[in-house]
């Protein structure tokens, strides 16, 4: 056996746990790094919910699954009367399978050193601790909007919001609108928001700070959490394809939640180049009537193909012969392939939510945004979409919280073919050299999974 062969099982004897919240948007970037701590010759076992691992294909490659119960093993948690009832349940029945678990994998040939999980279950660092493993807890929103939420649990940030904006450190200054709609408005989903600022209510005790982010995109911000923590930025979590090629046939990010129909690559490659207009408000995010009516004739008004994503529940608040008068333009789909999309040469402008995921990889795919969010992490990202990165527009809203037919025009063709566009489209170009230089050989989020993978590889010793 050779060196290299020597040291490559030695980190094979390396076992991490992966936690994930049983949301798509937290199971994909954390996924993602699993893929890319295997690729380095580590043991990872994911462990999703029973209900997750049935309900969904995960592809994972050479990371096993290891499922846990939250108590919701037939339905999920959609079938339980809160988000409230629903944590509990989970903390209960999860601090009681995950142990299970732990005991297992604690007696097998590489034995568990490390549990990386989402701190949207911060019992889970108690449990793993009650072990000896050493712990990291995963974020999949931005460090700004992390800062944000710790500012609340710590009683830096009141709430309710009663200035008209606020400033907070390493950060630009916030109107209350820009705010993360839990913040600004408490009232809204009160369990929600003692979701997500309980994250940080045992953060003092965790070995690592993993955050899907990277250095140069939340320069000031990371550098600030990392005077309180051991805060790593480790993203973008995008599969290697997309950035820096160094994992063989991660094309994508391996869990699979819709019929896989992607006829509307076939409809992209007879487009021209940045000539489509794609929109996509996630797969959770709902429009109300009047704001599907207004976006849709928008679309119509501005003469752009476009690509429009409108899942099944969502179909009937298209206007009435809107289809048909588009259909030489226009596509309308229920799913499509958001990465290929994104990262197709048709693909002039991205109207988006602006959830962290789907910004996370326009602007790693260099596509400009429309920004439109509608509610927790979203306002804040957008906010930085416009002003900090520069890579996209905010339409203005009326006083009912919409976007109008001639703001949703106007921002379009702006972002397409406007003086500002071109900054924009500079701009998107820019950051997208940046995240991938940030995930290859010597760029700071690869740097830091080195760290990451050398550190456990020294500490595996103990185990």
């Amino acid at each position: 056996m050779d060196k290299k062969d020597e040291g490559y099982n030695k980190a094979h004897e390396v076992h991490v746990l992966v936690l994930p919240y049983p949301i798509h948007g937290h199971l994909n970037p954390m996924l993602q790094f699993a893929k890319r701590l295997t690729s380095r010759g580590l043991k990872v076992t994911l462990a999703p919910t029973h209900y997750t691992a049935k309900s969904l294909h995960i592809d994972a490659g050479p990371i096993a699954i290891d499922p846990i119960s939250d108590g919701c093993d037939e339905l999920g948690y959609r079938n339980v009367e809160s988000p409230q009832a629903y944590i509990e349940r989970f903390r209960i029945v999860g601090s009681q399978t995950l142990a299970q678990l732990i005991e297992k994998h604690r007696h097998s040939s590489n034995s568990l050193c490390c549990l990386v999980y989402d701190p949207f279950l911060p019992w889970a660092l108690d449990v793993a601790q009650r072990f000896g493993l050493r712990c990291a807890a995963f974020f999949t929103q931005s460090c700004c909007v992390d800062a944000i939420y710790y500012h609340v649990q710590c009683g830096q940030l009141a709430i309710p919001v009663t200035a008209s904006s606020i400033e907070l450190p390493a950060m630009p200054a916030l109107q209350v609108s820009e705010l993360p709609s839990l913040v600004s408005k408490p009232e809204s989903r009160p369990g929600i928001l003692e979701l997500l600022v309980s994250q940080f209510s045992n953060l003092d005790r965790v070995d690592w700070v993993l955050i899907n982010t990277f250095d140069k995109l939340e320069d000031e911000v990371v550098r600030w959490m990392a005077k309180i923590w051991p805060c790593k930025a480790i993203g973008p979590t995008l599969p290697s394809a997309y950035l820096d090629q160094k994992i063989e046939g991660d094309t994508n990010y391996g869990i699979t939640l819709h019929d896989q129909n992607a006829d509307c690559m076939n409809w992209l490659n007879t487009r021209e180049t940045g000539s489509v207009v794609y929109i996509s408000f996630g797969s959770i995010a709902e429009l109300v009537p009047e704001q599907m009516e207004e976006l849709a004739w928008g679309l119509k008004g501005c003469n752009y193909y476009f690509l429009w994503v409108v899942r099944a529940s969502e179909e009937d608040k298209l206007p009435n012969k809107f289809k048909e008068e588009t259909q030489d333009k226009g596509l309308i789909v229920k799913w499509c392939p958001q990465l290929e999309v994104l990262a197709h040469h048709a693909i002039g402008c991205f109207v988006t939510h602006c959830g962290w995921n789907s910004t996370l990889e326009a602007l790693s795919l260099g596509v400009p945004l429309v920004a439109v969010p509608k509610w927790t992490d979203q306002p804040t990202n957008a906010k930085y979409v416009e002003e900090v990165w520069g890579v996209g527009l905010r339409p203005r809203v009326d006083e009912k919280g919409i976007v109008g037919r001639i703001e949703t025009e106007h921002c379009i063709r702006e972002v397409m073919e406007g003086e500002r566009g071109r900054d924009i489209k500079r701009n998107a170009c820019k950051w997208k050299m940046s995240a991938k230089e940030a995930m290859s050989p010597g760029g700071s989020s690869c740097n830091n999974i080195e760290e990451f993978v050398t550190t456990l590889s020294t500490l595996a010793k103990e185990y």
